[in-house]
């Protein structure tokens, strides 16, 4: 399948989640959000599962890419992973935030659904204790566990993404928080730059 007819597929899937939720979605509904026919998007994927597993492949692929920073300075890095996390609802997000926690609820019942959020968490967690790794060796950072520390940003997102999506609150409320955090375990405050 070409890029544009998945990219398609996935946006109407988005769109199909956040107005109907996990329990309303079926692939009518997605067809109804797109361009195709449902017959259409069963040639692409097999199953709802199977075109929301590719849903969550595409929200590991962007947010990995949106956690990339060329930068050498780890402080660089962990800013540009905290715009990433806790970045101002984006009115482009056409509701995704929505859509991922309906995925998320159904991850207690399905085990495609709970390993991908597994390898999500997992990608997420291995960006911050790498961060983390490398700003205590080259001691811009205190003394800390990288694995901890990366628990605790992953964790910290997760409330946020359930406080924003349930409770209407933006994520900076949390992220203050998350950079206190960061200056009592790290000895570094985050937007400071590399020149803090």
């Amino acid at each position: 399948m070409d890029g544009e007819t998945r990219a398609e597929i996935l946006d109407a899937t988005n769109r199909a989640l956040c107005e109907h939720g996990y329990a309303g979605l079926t692939v009518q509904r997605i067809a109804d959000e797109s361009s195709m026919t449902s017959a259409a998007i069963h040639y692409h994927f097999d199953t709802k599962e199977e075109l929301l597993n590719a849903f969550l492949d595409d929200l590991i692929e962007r947010f990995e890419s949106k956690l990339s920073c060329g930068a050498a300075d780890p402080r660089k890095r962990l800013d540009t992973v905290l715009d990433a996390v806790f970045s101002p609802k984006d009115p482009e997000s056409d509701g995704f935030p929505v859509a991922i926690m309906e995925l998320k609820a159904q991850a207690p019942y399905h085990e495609l659904f709970r390993e991908r959020f597994l390898d999500f968490d997992g990608v997420m967690r291995g960006v911050v204790a790498d961060i983390v790794r490398d700003g205590v060796a080259a001691g811009r950072f205190d003394e800390a566990d990288p694995e901890e520390v990366a628990r605790l940003i992953t964790t910290m997102s997760n409330g946020a993404h359930a406080r924003a999506v349930a409770l209407d609150e933006h994520p900076a409320e949390t992220r203050r928080t998350v950079e206190d955090a960061l200056e009592l375990r790290l000895g570094w405050t985050p937007g400071e730059g590399a020149d803090g």
